[in-house]
């Protein structure tokens, strides 16, 4: 019996019936005892190979989401007797680690005081206090953020998508949790165990992303990624932002005079113009021109691939080099990918050749249009997605004239 415990196709069988008699109602009790030798040792790579067999069996993605909590819990025994290597100050998985006990400080400290007050007193002051506690807890949205636009696309690459897809699915309910939080507090009428309990379930969510952050995400993630790939990670996650804390040290990479090197040697090859039938720029001109557009323009190859995004200063989405050659329904949360999927069919299938949406976001009013791209032949070469913030022109009135001061 020991031989057949310890053969990985005989563990990973095992622990999807785990899920399965989950799924069926069983409890996490039976379900612990009952394989209790079998998810002994169990790795974080062999989960997500389980979870990738049942997609492809499938297992809708929002239905292992919805197990995401019960499993974790079914393998929490094992999964804490795994050995991580310890990280180097700087390395983007220290970052992310880092900021986990920045959010489990003021989660467990600050916030829990607050909430204390708020339960005996929902005073004003009461109330404001436990909103400066919940706008800084928004600042998970950059770590999330990092992890899906940079970590997510290398794991895809190498065939490990089920978790990702379920992992974001988790970070988007979190998101809309601490909105709905916020809310509540924002037009306070009194409903103090409502917000008591809205809350107490975010926090226990979110701790529960912590722990699987770092026993099944990081460690899969060290173990997949290559020096390189960090390397990328690291130098972009300054774009999109850092979770509550400013990281102390840099990371003293091994590779950054190659590194330059090859980039330095791709502007050598793209040196000169480019002509179009009606003039020609030269590269350095087409780069600040798409930098200046006042909007964020993306392009999808007609096989659905990430392959350019302009890259202005005022960005609205997060983008990263990263995404460059992902599939495109991997770049837009799992509750938004089918209406992506649907546009780009439709381009192809000659059925439309625009398709406009826009999201009211407070300050900003946001325009999302996208426009299939055609060559003379009316083939289809990809799709051009562009986003502008288009308040201030919504407010223009009257005229202005050229010469007007």
């Amino acid at each position: 019996m020991s031989e057949a415990i310890n053969n990985r196709e005989y563990r990973q069988q095992k622990m999807k019936e785990v899920i399965r008699e989950l799924h069926a109602g069983k409890t996490v009790e039976e379900v612990k005892e009952k394989f209790a030798e079998v998810i002994d040792g169990v790795s974080p790579k062999e989960i997500s190979m389980m979870e990738v067999e049942l997609v492809k069996e499938g297992l809708p993605i929002e239905e292992i989401q919805y197990l995401c909590d019960v499993h974790a819990e079914v393998f929490k025994g094992s999964l804490d007797e795994i050995h991580h290597p310890e990280q180097v100050p700087g390395h983007p998985i220290y970052t992310f680690k880092k900021e986990n006990r920045a959010l489990e400080d003021l989660m467990d400290k600050e916030i829990a005081a607050s909430l204390d007050l708020f339960k005996e007193d929902d005073s004003k002051d009461n109330i404001y206090k436990l909103l400066e506690g919940i706008n800084l807890l928004w600042d998970i949205d950059k770590h999330y953020s990092r992890k899906e636009n940079l970590i997510f696309p290398y794991l895809e690459k190498y065939g490990v998508t089920a978790p990702p897809k379920v992992m974001w699915g988790v970070d988007d309910e979190i998101r809309a949790k601490i909105k709905d939080v916020k809310l509540e507090l924002t037009n306070y009428k009194g409903n103090k165990e409502v917000v008591v309990e809205k809350l107490n379930d975010t926090l226990h969510q979110i701790k529960e992303m912590i722990y699987k952050e770092e026993n099944i995400l990081f460690p899969m993630s060290l173990e997949t990624l290559t020096e390189d790939e960090w390397i990328t990670i690291y130098k972009e996650s300054e774009e999109i932002g850092y979770c509550l804390i400013v990281p102390e040290d840099e990371w003293e990479y091994k590779r950054i005079k190659t590194q330059e090197k090859e980039e330095e040697l791709v502007d050598e090859v793209l040196d000169g113009h480019i002509r179009f039938e009606n003039g020609s720029l030269s590269v350095e001109q087409l780069r600040a021109i798409f930098e200046v557009i006042p909007g964020e323009v993306s392009f999808v190859d007609h096989n659905n691939k990430v392959r350019f995004f302009s890259k202005g200063e005022d960005r609205i989405f997060a983008r990263t080099k990263a995404v460059i050659g992902r599939e495109v329904e991997n770049c837009h949360p799992p509750k938004s990918a089918h209406v992506v999927d649907k546009i780009i069919d439709d381009f192809r299938n000659g059925v439309k050749d625009s398709e406009d949406f826009w999201i009211d976001n407070g300050e900003m009013f946001i325009l999302i249009r996208f426009f299939a791209v055609r060559n003379e032949k009316g083939e289809y070469l990809g799709t051009l997605e562009y986003v502008q913030n288009v308040a201030p022109i919504r407010k223009l009135e009257g005229e202005k004239r050229i010469l007007s001061d």
